[in-house]
């Protein structure tokens, strides 16, 4: 065996190590450890520290190792979750949902979870193969579950895995449980301490039914069924970028009753490394580039792709001259805000106890179309587990519409507790049909919401600061901004200034000061006279710091869409200069 003590790596790593190779740990396991020797920084990075739990679970890279996403830490973790359930509902029976997406390894995970859970008492919903992460938070709440997990790493490149811990109302853990969680994660040291056998009996496989269940569910979303019914025939392009979506989305929409949904063939078959794209990210470009060119060659209307656990979606629209146009979240939630207000009063819902949510880095345009017709508009942190805190904290007294987030998640109705692209995917298809019978496309509907609330454009800066100094940078730039906050922002005057740390929304014209009922968060916005937003956000894991820049003009003619939005572009660069960016 090899010297394990004589390689140049950390302390800790060989502390690790040594761990693994004198533990209850497989033998394929203990080989492949004595395998990386011959790359000792590989071998540092595996076992130098123990993989985080963090307030959204785990998320890494696949391998042997503490650092790395396998079996062991699985299986620690699920052991430290049951740990912490059972002290905050003792005497109860415990139950759990599971679920997971198409990445590689994700079932073998999946039932690791599922044995572990089983072992300490819980019974078990595992579904029998893949499902999307909206159909996993239903299932927690259809079931009565007290915890449920998903195994995603939502659209991280293949290499990735990750695991979701959801709580009893089907939102990712939120406070003080998230924290708590991961102390009790912490506390578990050795493999031994895991209960991994024993329960089986306790695991019930779970699959059709609930599918139907739940499709049922987003089934009574729909706002105009006849218009479905009147337009059946949209021409729909759809990839579930080798994922989940692929499951539910199809089947959602041919129920919904649309006969003309084109999927792409190349991208429909369930694999995790993910062969067709550089990354299964609907965000980028090179993840939508198969289903646009789809959608050129066969005249479609509308074009929508899921990631791999099928919770966020990206949208491609045909413009008036034949060219697709890649959405930006913004613009995709500003037009189901848009369909959802508007319906919701032309058809007599609104009782004055609706509400939307979402997060502080979003547009403002929805919180805009929603004022409008008198509903409701709360602001949350960045990340979908607070929109679903604000659900929980308004049950019974309120009634959510829907809401989402910047990047591409978005909700509608509060059956489901995260977000959702099966129902994303079905209003969006809607839309398109709503638009048709009206003579119009989905870039059309975008064009009317401009013309009415204003041209708003979005853009976001990452700026990376390298090491213990870029840390230190980075604290000191927040520091200054505090204390330091700019009076102008590319000439036009500051008028408020947001501070979640502080808690603060203080008017820079009277001074009047309003206390933010948010949890603490680094983060600063400041708005100018004219209606544009700078965002400040340093990351809390890495020396990285983003701007969020959130500008708006005026359209008065469906033809000047590419100078006002070439002109905004300008604008957002010149923000950038006048904050030295």
């Amino acid at each position: 065996m090899t010297d394990i003590e004589n390689l140049n790596i950390d302390a800790s790593a060989k502390k690790n190590i040594a761990t693994w190779l004198n533990g209850s740990y497989d033998e394929a396991t203990k080989q492949a450890i004595i395998d990386m020797t011959k790359d000792p920084n590989e071998l540092n990075e595996s076992f130098y520290r123990n993989l985080e739990f963090g307030t959204g679970g785990l998320r890494g890279i696949m391998g042997v190792g503490t650092n790395r996403m396998n079996k062991y830490t699985v299986a620690m973790a699920t052991q430290g979750l049951a740990n912490y359930v059972a002290k905050c509902f003792p005497g109860e029976q415990l139950k759990a949902a599971i679920s997971h997406d198409s990445r590689n390894n994700s079932r073998t995970f999946a039932e690791i979870t599922a044995n572990v859970l089983a072992a300490n008492g819980f019974h078990v919903y595992l579904f029998d193969s893949m499902r999307p992460t909206p159909e996993l938070s239903f299932a927690v709440r259809h079931f009565g579950c007290q915890t449920g997990v998903m195994l995603t790493a939502s659209h991280n490149p293949k290499e990735y895995n990750g695991y979701k811990a959801y709580w009893s109302d089907g939102c990712q853990l939120t406070a003080p449980h998230d924290t708590s969680v991961i102390d009790e994660v912490t506390k578990i040291q050795r493999f031994e301490d895991v209960k991994m056998s024993g329960g089986e009996a306790n695991i019930e496989i779970i699959g059709e039914a609930v599918d139907q269940i739940y499709l049922n569910r987003i089934e009574q979303n729909s706002l105009h069924p006849e218009l479905i019914k009147k337009h059946h025939d949209v021409n729909i392009v759809y990839t579930p970028l080798h994922g989940t979506g692929i499951t539910l989305i199809p089947r959602m929409l041919q129920q919904l009753g649309f006969t003309n949904v084109n999927i792409v063939k190349e991208q429909a078959t369930p694999d995790g490394n993910f062969p067709t794209t550089p990354s299964p990210n609907p965000e980028e470009k090179a993840a939508m580039k198969m289903a646009v060119e789809l959608a050129h060659n066969i005249n479609a209307d509308i074009v929508f792709a899921s990631d791999p656990d099928a919770d966020r979606v990206g949208v491609a629209v045909k413009r008036p001259d034949g060219e697709w146009m890649l959405l930006n979240g913004n613009q995709t939630m500003s037009v189901l805000i848009y369909y959802l207000m508007k319906e919701w009063k032309e058809t007599g819902r609104l009782t004055g106890k609706e509400y939307i949510v979402k997060t502080i880095v979003t547009s403002e345009l929805p919180a805009d179309i929603a004022k409008k017709v008198g509903v409701k508009v709360y602001d949350v942190l960045t990340g979908f587990k607070f929109i679903g805190g604000k659900i929980r904290e308004l049950e019974g007294k309120e009634i959510f519409i829907g809401g989402g987030e910047e990047s591409y998640g978005y909700m509608i109705g509060d059956f489901v507790r995260d977000k959702d692209a099966v129902a994303a995917c079905s209003m969006i298809a809607e839309i398109a049909a709503w638009a048709a019978d009206q003579g119009k496309t989905f870039y059309d509907v975008l064009v009317d919401i401009y013309m009415e609330y204003g041209f708003y454009k979005e853009g976001l800066l990452s700026v990376v600061r390298k090491g213990k100094s870029g840390a230190e940078e980075i604290q000191q730039m927040m520091k200054n901004y505090r204390e330091n906050p700019p009076q102008t922002i590319d000439g036009e005057r500051v008028v408020c200034i947001k501070d979640y740390k502080l808690h603060e929304s203080r008017n820079m014209i009277t001074g009047d000061v309003e206390k933010i009922d948010l949890p603490t968060s680094n983060v600063l916005q400041f708005f100018t006279e004219k209606g544009n937003k700078v965002t400040v956000r340093p990351s809390g894991t890495e020396p990285k710091i983003k701007f969020y820049f959130g500008v708006k003009g005026q359209l008065t003619s469906p033809c000047q869409f590419d100078e006002i939005n070439t002109l905004l572009d300008s604008k957002i660069e010149s923000i950038k200069q006048s904050l030295n960016l």
